[in-house]
């Protein structure tokens, strides 16, 4: 099961009305938090995916049981037009290029939700969140590159990691424009 912060049941709700109700409900999370949209509208996993797109939220993906549509849309946090400051960076091509090295830990550090849909083959997820209290869980002896979506939450990430020790690098532009491979835990619509 995807963790995600607000469950909204829109099932047996036609068109426009789970975009209506999933309007008014996101206005009441914080930026960066999940929701999850359950709904039997074939129509919606397009209207959702638009909607959201239209709106600067991400439409994280669909999962599809029964007659029952598991639509997950992260609230925006506006880290798009956040430059990165942290001052070692890496681009998507290093990563990709280096995720073999046995010296090399690449960490996600997106919401679990955004993680199960898509992430770099054999990357850890340690949400921005858990981070203060999980980053033991990462070998302090190998290089870090810290991707999110955009670079802004793996720039944050960057710079508890670095005041731990770490040797990090911030991962710019991030899944955003990610092109090569991904792995997923879930089976999408």
């Amino acid at each position: 099961m995807i963790k995600s912060d607000i469950v909204l049941d829109a099932k047996g709700l036609a068109c426009p009305m789970p975009i209506v109700r999933t309007k008014k409900t996101i206005k009441t999370l914080e930026p960066g938090q999940v929701i999850e949209v359950q709904a039997t509208d074939k129509g919606s996993t397009a209207d959702l995916r638009a909607w959201a797109n239209s709106t600067g939220n991400h439409y994280l993906g669909t999962i599809e049981e029964g007659e029952v549509l598991r639509h997950y849309v992260r609230k925006s946090t506006g880290d798009v037009t956040e430059p990165a400051a942290f001052a070692q960076t890496v681009d998507n091509a290093t990563v990709e290029a280096a995720r073999q090295d046995d010296s090399i830990t690449v960490l996600d550090v997106r919401e679990q939700a955004e993680y199960a849909f898509a992430h770099v083959p054999g990357a850890i997820n340690i949400p921005l969140g858990e981070l203060e209290t999980r980053h033991a869980e990462l070998d302090s002896n190998q290089t870090v590159y810290v991707i999110c979506r955009t670079g802004s939450r793996s720039d944050m990430a960057c710079r508890q990691l670095s005041d731990k020790g770490y040797t990090v690098h911030n991962v710019v532009p991030g899944m955003q424009e990610w092109a090569f491979e991904t792995t997923t835990l879930v089976s999408a619509k």
